[in-house]
């Protein structure tokens, strides 16, 4: 006879349960489905404005809209040259074609007449956004471990006069700061911005990172000080590596709000420092706006801000969820 017993009822039952903590399939199902559908949904418009930069211009105002079309670079070569129209017998009269964008010209009836301000407004932005994104993210992480590891006088009050700096709309300062930069001949230039986008930014950083760095535990520092270090050199060696998820969000949502600012760039700017934003809805071509041009200009600027995120797309999310969950 076997030895072996049945499992009791109340065993079956335990082991037959429900986890509150694990999702169920169905759950899980819906929440996949949500997701793919929040994610098609935001995907449109980036996908619609990479199939215009690749469209002729009569196809881009063509209604209804075209799906099926030829595509064409002239949105492109549009976007980095300026043109001039000319005569048929002019035209006629040159040699052959000097590249792609050339050709494309020529059926048109036009000639290149030299290089778009384009790749100058493009070049601003790379060095104004990451400049300010460095800038506001070395100021507010050095200001966050002071706030988290000192005992300031009336701390609550100043990081909420820090907050308090966001609260207000840009262009309710705009005027003020457009005066003051006119007097101290920061107008229209590159280290203006990118003081006046730090200064904007630091509030967000010290808020952000000084989360991160209250939950790095005090421990850690005073046996890296009881082992010889100053308190520079244990920042250095042991907050600073633990805090790198919060400073690499931190410097995302930073980057985002200095590469897409349009107010304050349309204001400052209108000649050398001037950024990409207010520059691409500037394009226009013959008879009205060159859509083409500026779709292929917006698909361009996307590019940065989309490569820095997936480069940093682990820190970012390890940073979002950082401290949701105590051990």
């Amino acid at each position: 006879m076997s030895s072996a017993k049945a499992p009791s009822a109340k065993t079956t039952s335990v082991n037959a349960a429900h986890s509150v903590v694990e999702p169920s399939s169905r759950s899980k199902r819906i929440a996949a489905t949500l997701v793919i559908v929040y994610a098609v949904v935001t995907m449109v418009p980036l996908v619609w404005i990479f199939l215009t930069s690749i469209k002729s211009p009569p196809d881009s105002i063509s209604y209804p809209p075209k799906i099926l079309f030829t595509p064409s670079i002239e949105g492109y070569c549009n976007l980095f040259t300026t043109r001039t129209r000319q005569t048929a017998e002019y035209i006629a009269s040159l040699p052959e074609p000097d590249g792609v964008c050339d050709a494309v010209t020529r059926q048109r009836n036009m000639v290149i007449a030299g290089s778009s301000n384009f790749l100058p407004r493009f070049a601003n932005s790379l060095i104004i956004a990451f400049g300010s994104t460095f800038l506001a993210v070395g100021l507010g992480t050095l200001a966050a471990y002071g706030f988290s590891r000192f005992k300031v006088p009336l701390a609550d009050d100043l990081l909420f006069f820090i907050l308090s700096t966001r609260m207000m709309p840009p262009i309710a300062v705009a005027i003020p700061i457009y005066l003051m930069y006119r007097q101290l001949g920061l107008s229209d230039t590159a280290l203006g911005m990118m003081l006046l986008y730090t200064a904007v930014n630091v509030s967000l950083a010290v808020w952000l990172l000084k989360g991160f760095i209250d939950e790095i535990p005090r421990e850690y520092e005073e046996a890296a000080m009881i082992d010889g270090y100053s308190r520079l050199q244990a920042f250095r060696k042991v907050v600073l590596p633990q805090a790198t998820t919060g400073i690499a969000a931190t410097a995302i949502f930073c980057l985002i709000f200095a590469w897409n600012e349009y107010a304050f760039a349309s204001l400052l700017t209108s000649g050398s420092a001037q950024t990409a934003p207010p520059f691409i809805p500037t394009i226009i071509g013959e008879g009205g706006q060159d859509w083409p041009a500026v779709a292929a200009g917006t698909t361009i600027f996307l590019v940065p801000i989309l490569v820095f995120t997936i480069l940093l797309r682990k820190q970012l999310l390890r940073g979002i969820t950082f401290g949701a969950v105590r051990k």
